[in-house]
């Protein structure tokens, strides 16, 4: 596994469909403080890491369950607890005398854990791990999102309420549409003081950089659950810089804007393209990947790569 040497940018657009993306703890969408709209880091990542987990990777930070037999009939569900999800991933034991060069070595062979690191602290074991990818928080760019509630009718009374005599009612909330855009980079080198440490290990790498351009093309889209059919992969842009560049480049989705013109989604990108256009000596490629059917990209130059986000097959 060749170890990757360019620092690489992006974006990545999520659209969402009579869906809910990222719901906060009442099933609302979330929303900041002034009342826009936005998609934290962890609801992109949760379907980039359940996207690696259906394609069969070593994932760690992902839930997984126990029953917990407490005698009798008392045995319940439970999410395992860190040590336990340790021990399913890694089939190994983890004991307060595992040398933490093992349990190292063990956490970079998890996808998720090389992509945005880690924090491990248990059995005598004090790992923190600053992730070589950091992603921000996505804001939903199109003007015209509203809400809708939609009241449900269990098939079941409740049976908490000893007078109940009639099926209980439940909501489900949506945004008619949204689209979330989300800044990225990846600091290939956040691994390198490691590299002494560890036999074998070359830092963050090229394979682990490409299961998260996978992650970032198609995570959303393959993530069906109830409130997320209808989210979808719609955009997604990558700036590769050149090997030894010393280009830092802020957030870049504060470039982006959206909106539709009659069916069709708008992903304006010119103030992107001028701001990216004055390092054409540190940047190797710009990648975007889009719906071509449902998205328009609107640029005045070709600076940017453009492919189908489906097929990858350049338009």
């Amino acid at each position: 596994m060749a170890k990757l040497n360019k620092r690489i940018y992006g974006i990545a657009g999520i659209g969402a469909y009579m869906s809910n993306w990222n719901a906060d703890f009442t099933g609302r969408l979330k929303t900041t403080s002034t009342g826009i709209v936005f998609g934290s880091d962890k609801a992109l990542k949760y379907s980039i890491k359940r996207y690696w987990v259906n394609q069969g990777d070593k994932v760690l930070y992902y839930k997984s369950y126990i029953v917990q037999d407490k005698g009798g009939d008392k045995a319940k569900l439970q999410p395992k607890d860190l040590t336990e999800r340790y021990q399913e991933v890694f089939q190994t034991e983890l004991t307060d005398k595992t040398p933490s060069k093992e349990v190292l070595k063990n956490l970079f062979s998890a996808v998720d854990v090389m992509n945005f690191g880690a924090t491990f602290a248990v059995k005598k074991q004090n790992i923190g791990l600053t992730g070589a990818v950091q992603i921000g928080q996505g804001l939903n760019k199109y003007e015209d999102t509203n809400v809708e509630i939609q009241d449900i009718l269990s098939p079941f009374r409740n049976a908490n309420k000893s007078d109940a005599d009639a099926s209980s009612l439940g909501k489900k909330i949506v945004s008619n549409e949204a689209h979330y855009v989300y800044p990225f980079s990846v600091n290939y080198n956040h691994y390198d003081e490691y590299i002494s440490l560890l036999d074998g290990f070359e830092g963050y790498t090229i394979e682990a950089y490409e299961k998260l351009k996978e992650g970032l093309l198609r995570g959303a889209t393959a993530l069906n659950t109830n409130s997320k059919a209808g989210c979808e992969n719609e955009l997604a842009l990558f700036v590769t810089c050149r090997e030894g560049s010393e280009l830092f480049l802020p957030q870049l989705d504060s470039y982006v804007e959206v909106w539709k013109e009659g069916s069709q989604i708008i992903y304006n990108l010119v103030a992107l393209e001028q701001f990216l256009s004055q390092f054409g000596d540190d940047i190797e490629l710009i990648e975007v990947f889009y719906n071509p059917v449902r998205i328009a990209v609107k640029k005045e130059t070709n600076l940017f790569a453009e492919k189908n986000i489906y097929t990858f097959e350049q338009l």
